[in-house]
């Protein structure tokens, strides 16, 4: 299996049905010692690889709203995803980012919003 709709779930959700793309970091971090001498060498502390999901939520109606804000508002998450280090779908505690909602059309009620971005962070390093 490789990254498709279906190989993101949050809190028990497929979000494959509500996404119009994902994107997939695994960004490095590194301890606040980390930088380079007056050689241009790098040194310091490598702390770990972080998995960080971006995802592009399509125009939703009002109920799947309702139904996603749960876990959107949530201070953290529990996340599958298809990690391809480990060739494998992982299972990772995450926290999130911060979500919008815009309606360009604000007159019409049975408008859909538009699209926006949530993203997941990993809590611990891969």
């Amino acid at each position: 299996m490789f990254i498709d709709a279906n190989s993101i779930v949050i809190n028990e959700i497929n979000m494959g049905q509500y996404l119009v793309s994902a994107k997939f970091g695994y960004h490095k971090l590194f301890g606040k010692d980390f930088g380079r001498n007056l050689l241009g060498s790098n040194s310091g502390t490598f702390i770990g690889i972080f998995p960080k999901l971006t995802l592009q939520f399509r125009k939703l109606t009002r109920e799947e709203v309702e139904y996603l804000a749960p876990t959107l508002d949530s201070a953290f998450q529990l996340t599958t995803y298809y990690d391809p280090e480990l060739k494998r779908m992982n299972t990772i505690s995450t926290y999130s980012s911060d979500w919008v909602l815009e309606n360009k059309n604000i007159i019409n009620e049975n408008h859909k919003n538009e699209g926006f971005e949530w993203s997941v962070i990993s809590n611990n390093r891969r």
